[in-house]
């Protein structure tokens, strides 16, 4: 019996497991000092009505023999399928059903996807970047060569003439940084992926925060993307779906390689080793998609776009450079005083009691740079900015 050795080289912990541990650590020590997290990216306000009366006729209906649902559709059911593509037509998108996965979430595709790939292709990540992307592909023994998001292009990398992989993610918005890709930008990565037979693995799961309507949400709604981009989506941002767990994941018919269409291996993957989304969740993603359900979802994107503002606010006034806050929850800060990310980090949470996320974590181009998250309640997002500006910098 041999293990798989690719697990040895992936760092001892998860990033946001080392940070839970230290602010264990740190309430252990200090029990009577309240403890604000800014840090990971999950949600606060609850489910919207609209989503909870879908789930709870669909409890009814399991709690019925002549409505009961055993085993449902592999892909996902019909009625939330089609949901999906309606929803995609608004974005001046066409899709057919048969087009759409659903599944548990985004992170679950995002590593699952690569059992369609051999492993002798080179992954293309950006630096700093979400780290399932990196712990993934060590896993499987990947090469991986990292593209560099620096201030200077604005945490935007780009194809050159030297750009060599097969494979590249793309998150927009992105995580760490909220740095949102034009529509010409994303064109530059798309002609070069059809130029490079390449494919593009692109993370879509904080589209919705995208305010600027030049701004792209989908990369289908550039030219070409079909022919050589898989798109993944998640209702945890987008409805307050962590807890829940339902995401999809798009593979168009016209992306090929090596003869075969994609969506057949994909297909032919998800029946083998996945069965499928409760029912009861996939008809409350389904309400998602409703005209009632998009309007009370865009009320919370706004409560937590607000609070990215005043996060933002609390920067300028400070003079600390960031970026992100306006098309994203997330906001990437440099730190004050030439710190490191950990220092940093320390610093805010042993002197203010605030948990951020430090950008080393995402990267070595994330050294020295920091994450910071709108996903609070508005009463503690206007603590720690009051702690916050208190900071000697």
């Amino acid at each position: 019996m041999k293990i798989n050795n690719n697990y040895l080289n992936l760092k001892d912990s998860y990033l946001f497991s080392k940070i839970a541990k230290r602010v264990s650590e740190y309430k252990a020590q200090n029990p009577d000092k309240e403890v604000i997290r800014l840090g990971i990216g999950d949600v606060t306000l609850p489910l919207v009505p609209a989503v909870i009366e879908a789930m709870n006729k669909a409890v009814d209906e399991m709690g019925n023999a002549d409505t009961f649902k055993g085993y449902g559709e592999e892909q996902g059911y019909s009625f939330l399928r089609e949901a999906i593509c309606e929803y995609y037509t608004q974005k001046g998108v066409t899709l057919s059903s048969d087009e759409i996965f659903i599944s548990d979430g985004a992170k679950s595709d995002l590593g699952n996807i690569l059992d369609i790939f051999d492993n002798d292709n080179t992954v293309l990540i950006p630096d700093p970047v979400y780290p399932v992307y990196v712990d993934t592909n060590i896993m499987a023994g990947r090469k991986i060569v990292f593209i560099k998001g620096t201030v200077e292009n604005s945490f935007l990398p780009l194809p050159d003439e030297n750009t060599a992989g097969d494979i590249v993610y793309i998150c927009s918005p992105n995580n760490p940084t909220g740095a949102v890709y034009s529509k010409s930008q994303l064109k530059l990565w798309i002609d070069w992926a059809i130029k490079n037979n390449a494919v593009i693995l692109f993370d879509s799961a904080y589209e919705a925060f995208i305010q600027d309507t030049s701004l792209p949400t989908s990369i289908y709604q550039i030219e070409g993307a079909k022919q050589c981009a898989i798109e993944f989506c998640s209702l945890s941002k987008t409805a307050g779906f962590t807890g829940v767990r339902c995401g999809y994941t798009v593979v168009p018919k016209e992306l090929v390689r090596s003869d075969v269409p994609l969506n057949k291996l994909w297909l032919r993957r998800q029946t083998t080793k996945f069965n499928g989304v409760s029912y009861i969740v996939q008809r409350g993603a389904q309400a998602v998609f409703t005209e009632k359900g998009l309007g009370q979802i865009r009320e919370n994107i706004e409560y937590y776009l607000e609070n990215a503002r005043i996060i933002s606010e609390t920067l300028t006034d400070l003079g600390i450079w960031f970026t992100g806050g306006k098309n994203s929850p997330y906001i990437w800060l440099k730190c004050p005083n030439n710190m490191s990310s950990w220092e940093f980090f320390d610093y805010l949470l042993e002197d203010y009691g605030i948990v951020g996320t430090p950008g080393s974590g995402f990267g070595e181009q994330g050294e020295g740079f920091f994450r910071l998250t709108a996903f609070g309640n508005r009463i503690n997002i206007h603590k720690a900015m009051e702690r916050l500006r208190k900071l000697s910098i």
